[in-house]
């Protein structure tokens, strides 16, 4: 965004006026801890990790231009969520997210457990390529949706209706599990998924 357009946003947004001089002041002074942050150094392993991305419209050299902002998103050890970063292209591919993962792993991560992702094609081979251990499982949110585009447009809303009770009751039967962390080995701590009261399953499988 231009000084132009933070200050019509503010003016717009919040009834201010703040001179361009100002605006270009204090962006200036923030632009090297938005570098930090982006390149800051992330944990060794994160249980979860969840990577989306949301389309944006972008105002850029006086037209509004749709821009794909990739996410980030990971779970600590601790079960904080944390942003691990934001990267703009113009469209949604899996060989962007590749070099996403790439640059997550030459910040410091070694592992992922289980990352929660779309249906994007190649999505799966993007990550397996980068971490070959982590387990790939689609959003619920997005099996539904994508379940739709088989259903015709009159029956969509019913059929969905019909699906979230089934993905209900499937989440209330796996059986709970907790979080065992495991004395440090080769550098980073070991994690292994606990069942309760049933064996150990697969990922997305039937207890």
């Amino acid at each position: 965004m231009s000084t132009r357009d933070i200050e019509a946003h503010l003016a717009e947004m919040y009834g201010v006026q703040v001179g361009r001089d100002l605006i270009s002041r204090v962006t200036d002074a923030v632009v090297d801890d938005v570098r930090e942050w982006q390149q800051r150094p992330l944990d060794d392993v994160y249980p979860v990790l969840f990577l989306d991305a949301l389309v944006l419209k972008i105002r850029e050299g006086g037209s509004v231009q749709r821009t794909a902002c990739y996410l980030a998103l990971g779970v600590t050890v601790e079960g904080e969520r944390d942003v691990l970063g934001m990267w703009f292209q113009d469209t949604e591919g899996a060989k962007f997210w590749m070099q996403v993962l790439s640059e997550l792993k030459q910040r410091g991560v070694r592992d992922i457990l289980i990352c929660c992702v779309d249906g994007l094609k190649g999505f799966p081979e993007a990550i397996e390529a980068i971490f070959p251990a982590t387990t790939v499982q689609t959003c619920i949110v997005h099996l539904i949706r994508h379940s739709l585009k088989y259903v015709p447009r009159r029956e969509r809303e019913q059929v969905a209706r019909g699906l979230k009770p089934i993905s209900a009751r499937r989440l209330a039967l796996a059986p709970p599990r907790r979080l065992e962390v495991a004395p440090p080995a080769v550098g980073f701590p070991v994690f292994r998924f606990i069942a309760d009261r049933a064996p150990r399953c697969r990922s997305g499988a039937e207890p």
